[in-house]
């Protein structure tokens, strides 16, 4: 995976200052390791008539990827097949990352052998077998939540969409 290219958001009225300025843009890696951690991910999918629709999900990450389970008669799945673009972030918004990707599901077992493994590590819950949902991130953002350091932390990064 390529390393997404890192600016300052767009946020009017917050006083976010230029990308050079306060502790600079957060390094890509900062990003990683938060979405690698997290335990529980909030994921935002919707209706096909347009209503929102968030639920918890447990995630992994490999590959550039953030991997998911679900049925696929749940109303997360019918919500991505008819519109695959979502929103997922982790679960602390005190060091908040919130990917804006595109989902898709995966059943190839040599793609997914060491999402399994990642997943029965993480969690000690045995996947193999199962397809998953995979998120490719598109844009993210993170920030820091403190007054001192968030206008001077919140970064974007935005991918190449293949």
């Amino acid at each position: 995976m390529t390393t997404p290219t890192a600016s300052r958001p767009n946020m009017p009225g917050y006083g976010v200052l230029p990308a050079q300025e306060g502790a600079g843009l957060l390094p890509w890696r900062w990003a990683e390791e938060r979405l690698a951690a997290s335990h529980n991910y909030w994921l935002s999918t919707t209706w096909p008539d347009g209503r929102p629709h968030t639920t918890a999900v447990w995630a992994v990450c490999h590959d550039g990827l953030i991997y998911f389970s679900c049925a696929k008669s749940s109303r997360k799945a019918r919500n991505l097949a008819a519109e695959p673009r979502c929103v997922l972030s982790t679960e602390r918004a005190d060091e908040a990352v919130i990917v804006e990707g595109r989902a898709g599901w995966i059943e190839d077992a040599a793609t997914l052998g060491p999402v399994w493994a990642e997943y029965k590590r993480k969690y000690d819950w045995k996947m193999d077998g199962q397809p998953f949902v995979a998120v490719r991130p598109l844009v993210v953002f993170g920030f820091i939540e403190q007054a001192d350091k968030f206008p001077g932390s919140a970064t974007r990064w935005a991918f190449q969409e293949v």
